[in-house]
């Protein structure tokens, strides 16, 4: 594992998951970190985003191992409507994505993974 374990089998987790395959499953558009700061009960800041981005870093690996797509694709930023530099991180460790790759292939790769999403059966 990449990731280190650290919320998997929490409620916390749990209600994460819930919210990414329910906007998964019936296709709606990405959601923001605010969304996920309420499931996991955390107050916006950087702390919170460490938080998030770790939990969040925890399903996309564990989806990815069960040769799915990376699950927090569905969740961006507010302002930018992308996700944030630790899901791009995370595709590169997993070898998802080229690690020299240029913002243009980080957003292709993105749009790639959110396709992925809605064409799978969750």
């Amino acid at each position: 594992m990449i990731v280190t374990q650290k919320y998997f089998g929490t409620s916390e987790y749990r209600a994460v998951l819930e919210k990414l395959l329910a906007v998964a499953r019936v296709k709606e558009p990405p959601i923001n970190y605010d969304v996920v700061f309420k499931l996991m009960r955390l107050k916006g800041g950087n702390f919170a985003a460490g938080e998030a981005g770790h939990l969040l870093g925890e399903i996309s690996e564990r989806t990815h191992l069960q040769g799915e797509p990376m699950l927090s694709a569905l969740v961006v930023n507010k302002d930018t409507r992308l996700p944030g530099a630790g899901f791009f991180g995370l595709a590169k460790s997993l070898g998802r994505l080229e690690h020299n790759a240029s913002p243009t292939r980080e957003k292709e790769f993105w749009d790639n993974e959110i396709t992925a999403i809605r064409s799978t059966q969750w």
